[in-house]
């Protein structure tokens, strides 16, 4: 092999290497940043046809309604304990902050936070549904999914 072939080869393979190595710091970096949405049943039978659940310490996002009667609230802190359900599944969630205005049992909610247990969450951040007629896509797609005969909700924006 001539000398000019030999460093144009390894002048290829460094740059493959170096793209290599920063696709993989960019992917670790990213993998911080992933939250997967589940709903309440998702976390206690799995999702999709694998029947993945997510594992503790895993960041996630979960949406469901807030039963009625589960919301504890402690009087001395700005602790709050609540259940959110769907069709089949029921999990708890802890949140230690201030809640939305709209925060009420019976109402819609998304929970971002990481599992601590298998039907536990530790929330950093509630969402709560702003529209009586909004419902998130995410929401919707899986109640879809869930209820394919009931009309969950509508994402259009009608004028008043």
């Amino acid at each position: 092999m001539n000398p000019r072939r030999k460093n144009r080869l390894i002048l290829v393979m460094l740059v493959l290497v170096g793209l290599g190595l920063a696709t993989a710091l960019v992917m670790y970096a990213l993998r911080s940043n992933i939250d997967l949405f589940y709903t309440p049943s998702e976390m206690v039978n799995g999702k999709g046809e694998q029947q993945l659940k997510p594992e503790p310490g895993q960041r996630l996002r979960v949406g469901g309604m807030v039963m009625p009667g589960s919301v504890k609230r402690d009087p001395n802190t700005l602790r709050v304990a609540f259940k959110l359900y769907d069709a089949s599944g029921v999990i708890s969630v802890s949140y230690d902050g201030i809640l939305p205005d709209l925060f009420r049992e019976g109402q819609g909610v998304v929970a971002q936070g990481v599992l601590q247990d298998a039907t536990h969450v530790i929330a950093k951040e509630v969402l709560a549904k702003h529209d009586e007629k909004y419902t998130p896509p995410e929401i919707e797609d899986a109640m879809k999914k869930d209820h394919p005969a009931q009309a969950v909700g509508d994402n259009s924006v009608r004028p008043s």
